[in-house]
This record gives structure tokens, sequence and C-alpha cells, in this order.
């Protein structure tokens, strides 16, 4: 079997040489820079499979805008390993594509685990030929593509898979623990706000008002569901 290749981007030499020893010993192929725009270089060169990418680097530019630059051109997994824990950094992050958000200091099996959980959503697979519509809503299930009044969507890997575990049980609630198993797996279970912000950028990027929501609705205390009234009378809520 392939190898996974994985860059880390980190100014921390110490890290940098922590984590490949950690992933390296786990049957990873290892890139590594401490720079922003080698860091796009060479996820437009190589292209790994997931960049553990931190916030602070050597040069001008910071995570969130290596983050921002990669989006343009690519859908590879990114997790942000930083020391920022604070709930706007997490949430800015979640904004400019990440798909997940490990803080420092962090153990190895804790790193192992959530690169091994976003590798999985980013290679899992879909309805093979499904589709689903509701109003400007589109999705192809097949495609792993989103459309909003005939505008293509870009969604990072854990998003759509987020927006496909609703779209699958339209206009039924999904409670918080059944979302967090099915796409981020049990080890999260607990971790509601997570959720929650996804659900915010999923709403910002699907939602013609995100404020107030007509097809992501919160059951409260519950969980979540895709309204269609057109397929139906949601229940659940």
């Amino acid at each position: 079997m392939e190898k996974s290749r994985i860059l880390v981007v980190d100014d921390d030499p110490k890290l940098l040489h922590l984590v490949r020893e950690i992933l390296t010993a786990s049957g990873f192929d290892i890139l590594t820079t401490r720079n922003g725009e080698d860091a796009i270089e060479m996820c437009a060169l190589e292209k790994p499979d997931l960049v553990l990418l931190d916030l602070i680097l050597t040069d001008s530019m910071d995570g969130y805008q290596v983050a921002r630059r990669i989006r343009e051109f690519s859908e590879i997994p990114i997790i942000m390993l930083t020391a920022r824990a604070r709930e706007p950094d997490i949430l800015r992050g979640f904004e400019v594509g990440a798909d997940d958000y490990i803080t420092k200091p962090f153990n190895a099996r804790e790193l192992l685990a959530r690169i091994q959980a976003v590798l999985k959503r980013a290679a899992g697979g879909t309805v093979t030929g499904a589709e689903v519509s509701c109003g400007e809503l589109h999705l192809d299930l097949a495609r792993r593509r989103v459309r909003v009044a005939g505008r293509e969507v870009k969604l990072t890997p854990t998003e759509y898979r987020l927006l496909h575990e609703l779209a699958v049980h339209l206009n039924r609630v999904l409670t918080h623990e059944q979302l967090l198993t099915a796409v981020w797996g049990s080890e999260y279970q607990g971790d509601i706000d997570y959720l929650r912000a996804y659900i915010y950028n999923l709403r910002k990027k699907i939602e013609t008002d995100p404020e107030t929501p007509q097809l992501i609705l919160r059951c409260p205390g519950v969980g979540y569901m895709l309204a269609c009234p057109e397929k139906g009378e949601p229940s659940g809520c």
C-alpha cells in the first residue's frame, strides 16, 4: 500500500524534528518547511495527502494566509497545529479552510488519531449516482460537488462530509452525537462546540442569509437537520 505523504509546516525546528520522528515511525512519508511561501509551492508541486500547518511561520505569511492560498487551488486536508487555543482563533482557522485544529502541547497518540481521522474523511466514499436537491441547493454525491443557485461552492473535505450526512437524512433531525460520530468519529461525541463551528461555516457558504438559516436548522438541545419542505414535512424537531 502506498504511504500517505504529509507536509509539516512549523517555525520550530525542534517540533519539526519531533513530528517527523512520530509520523515516520507510523509509516508516513514526511515533507517539512518553516516557510509559508515554500509550503504553498510544495503543496502545488508535491501534492501531499495532508498538511500540518502552524500559525506562526518564519516569513511574512501566517498559517491563516497559507491555508487561504492553498484553498485557492487544492482541497487537500489541512490540520492547524498551534499554541493558540482561543475560540476566535479556532473559528478563523475553520473559516480559511482548515479541517481540524490541534493545540500545543499535544501527545503523539492524539496527533496520529487526528491525522488518521482526517485522511479517512477525505477519502470517504459517497452514494454512487445519487443527487440531492433542496431549493437552490444541489448536491451531486457521486462527484462530490455542491452548487447553490447554479454556482459551485468549494467545501473542505470535512464540511462536505457534514453536509453529505445531513443531505442523505433530508428533513430528519440528527443528534449532535450522531453527526459527530458519523463525520469525525466516536472519540468526538462530546465536542458539540466543534460541531457548532462547522455548522456556522457551512451556513456561510450555502445559506442566502446565514444569520437567518433556512436550510440547516438547529433543534435546540438535540441537533441539526437539512430542511427541505418541498420534499416533505421536516420531522423530529
